[in-house]
């Protein structure tokens, strides 16, 4: 679990691919302050596991269904990355629940400034428009956002200075892709909702029991 608060700009290192699958070397230096073998570090949003690590750098795997799923396919060596270490049960929780489990991408449309933010305009794929409401919550890259318009095909995002300069969020234009994870709570309400069975409760039921 995480809570979109990113911590540190990683920057990759080495990547080897297969046809479905990846291997990232990260270089970073914060979250390899206490890291172990098997830790969980969200990389751009999507939760991957330590597989070998030095003071520096450190090594995951991306399984086939990440790879599709996620923007990391298209990372190059060099690439940027925003990395947070999974939450630890005393820390403060200043973002909101992110599992680190991709939903799809988002493009980015148009980045505009307003007063002292910059607002992006993205273009989201309808089935996560679904699950996406006016001041809920969005993670783009592994951030936690603040949802502040929402249309058909679109939402809106609103970018503070400090998120700006300390995520990869600020260096990417429009055409860029992001990985996004709606809420977490709002998809297991909204699939709760889904398997409710048809109620019987009507005017008629109500009043042959003697309402």
């Amino acid at each position: 679990m995480f809570t979109g608060i990113i911590e540190e700009i990683g920057t990759i290192q080495q990547i080897k691919s297969s046809p479905q699958a990846m291997e990232l070397s990260i270089q970073a230096t914060l979250v390899l302050q206490d890291v172990k073998l098997g830790d969980s570090i969200a990389v751009n949003g999507v939760c991957l596991t330590v597989t070998s690590f030095t003071k520096t750098m450190f090594t995951v795997d991306v399984m086939p269904e990440t790879v599709k799923a996620s923007n990391i396919h298209s990372l190059k060596n060099g690439d940027s990355v925003n990395l947070e270490r999974a939450m630890a049960a005393n820390g403060r929780f200043g973002g909101h629940f992110v599992s680190g489990h991709i939903d799809g991408v988002a493009k980015i449309l148009r980045k505009r400034p307003v007063a002292n933010a910059v607002y992006v305009d993205l273009a989201v794929p309808r089935e996560l428009l679904q699950n996406c409401l006016m001041k809920g919550s969005i993670t783009l890259d592994g951030t936690s956002l603040t949802i502040f318009d929402v249309t058909e095909d679109t939402l809106t995002v609103s970018l503070i200075p400090l998120t700006y300069k300390d995520t990869v969020l600020g260096m990417k234009r429009a055409g860029d892709f992001v990985n996004v994870e709606t809420d977490l709570i709002g998809k297991y309400i909204a699939k709760n909702l889904s398997q409710r069975q048809p109620s019987n409760l009507s005017k008629d039921f109500l009043r042959q029991h003697g309402f």
